[in-house]
């Protein structure tokens, strides 16, 4: 048993943004319990599984981490999994995983001391940590996630979080900007399920359009802010300036597809013609803008001409970043059972011509830098991010190992490296000589 005050803990954190906020605030009720991290499983006493179960590869990754973490660990100690896998699946995970000690969902007691706290008086329910307002620790790196909001209202047919996650639950702007302050980082990278649709659920605090007010006052105390995770049809002319006044051009765009018949299909709105127009606009408004999505290939009744229309759409839109999934049937969903499913190896052949194609345009536009000054946040010695760049999610800029991490450097790019950069003085990791 873990007491008060002796101890260590690891975090391993798997899936997408949001769920490293989660562990970062897991962090910060372990630290007032004496706990010390460490990056070593094999010496923690706790040690902490953030499951992804958005998908089934993901939900295989997060069994194979817990799993290997389970012979990693020492003898005595306490392996709790939380996340989307123990929300959505707790009891089928306590019963079919003997080797974990604790399954927690959003927002439960980690450690033993912390369910002690929380032992209810008399027949009052067991109360949970509110996890989307806990305190969090000063950032370890130049750069922070911040999640604004929990849930989501839309009820795309392949998407399974609503069920586990809820309707969307915004913070108030106050609670925001206390953790932006507290987080001490240069750049804000500000996540939800559905970011544009902050303050929606909110209508007499916040209401529609929040968002815009809301970035306006992150930039205000950070000298950078980025945002992930755009619906399409939130993304209004007023939220399009507010994010080119941040001076960090960078669109995250949800579309999922291109093909209008598709989309509907899928319980979303637009099409390939709106988001060419959209993207168009954005890049008169800004050129220097970068642009980002993710397509699902493979959705139930995705036809030759609906694949053909989102090959043509990726060869015309250009974009900088973008990354392809197959469809993954999730049970619980609209998707589940339509009529339509596409066959596993045509969906993984329309998989590879996607990709195939993006790998290509990207290497285009990394090529199309060399020689060009950029201005880079460096994140670590030798690495650094220009506004092109989101951290964990893009390429990255090798930069002089001497420059100060957490600072901001104007450098020259000398050559391309696949999605990487590599600036004058940078160094590849492989050990390739510096550039001179």
């Amino acid at each position: 048993m873990t007491v008060q005050g002796d101890g260590h803990f690891y975090v391993e954190t798997l899936g997408c943004p949001t769920n490293q906020v989660a562990s970062d605030k897991f962090v910060g009720t372990l630290l007032p319990d004496g706990l010390v991290p460490t990056d070593d499983a094999a010496a923690a006493d706790v040690v902490v599984v953030n499951t992804c179960a958005f998908i089934e590869e993901a939900r295989k990754e997060s069994i194979e981490v817990i799993l290997q973490l389970d012979e990693t660990r020492r003898n005595g100690s306490r392996l709790v999994v939380t996340g989307c896998m123990a929300e959505r699946y707790g009891d089928e995970l306590a019963a079919e995983l003997p080797e974990v000690d604790a399954v927690v969902g959003f927002g439960g007691a980690i450690t033993e001391q912390q369910q002690r706290r929380l032992i209810p008086v008399a027949e009052a329910p067991m109360p949970t940590m509110d996890l989307l307002n806990l305190h969090r620790p000063p950032a370890q790196r130049p750069w922070s996630y911040v999640k604004v909001a929990e849930g989501c209202n839309r009820s795309c047919g392949f998407c399974a979080i609503p069920s586990f996650r809820g309707s969307q639950r915004s913070r108030d702007t106050a609670s925001i900007l206390e953790e932006v302050r507290s987080l001490q980082a240069q750049e804000i990278v500000l996540v939800a399920q559905d970011l544009a649709s902050y303050g929606v659920d909110r209508p007499d605090e916040l209401g529609s359009g929040s968002i815009v007010p809301l970035v306006k006052s992150v930039a205000a105390e950070v000298d950078r802010v980025r945002l992930l995770y755009l619906y399409p049809s939130d993304l209004s002319d007023e939220l399009i300036d507010v994010i080119l006044d941040t001076d960090v051009p960078y669109f995250d765009l949800s579309l999922q597809h291109v093909s209008k018949p598709l989309l509907r299909r899928m319980r979303r709105w637009g099409d390939g013609d709106r988001f060419l127009q959209r993207i168009s606009d954005i890049r008169a408004a800004q050129p220097d803008a970068t642009m980002r999505s993710n397509f699902i290939v493979g959705y139930p009744g995705e036809t030759d001409d609906d694949h053909a229309a989102l090959v043509d759409f990726v060869e015309e839109a250009d974009l900088d970043w973008c990354g392809f999934f197959a469809f993954s049937r999730e049970v619980g969903t609209y998707a589940y059972d339509l009529d339509g499913q596409v066959d596993a190896n045509l969906m993984h052949e329309r998989l590879a011509e996607l990709t195939e194609l993006q790998d290509a345009i990207t290497a285009g536009k990394r090529d199309a830098l060399i020689g060009e000054m950029v201005t880079v946040l460096i994140d670590e010695p030798g690495i650094g991010r220009s506004h092109r760049e989101a951290p964990e999610i893009d390429g990255v800029v090798h930069v002089d190992a001497e420059l100060q991490a957490g600072s901001f450097v104007e450098v020259v790019i000398e050559e391309a490296w696949g999605p990487d950069l590599v600036a004058v003085g940078g160094v590849m990791p492989d050990g390739d000589e510096e550039i001179r």
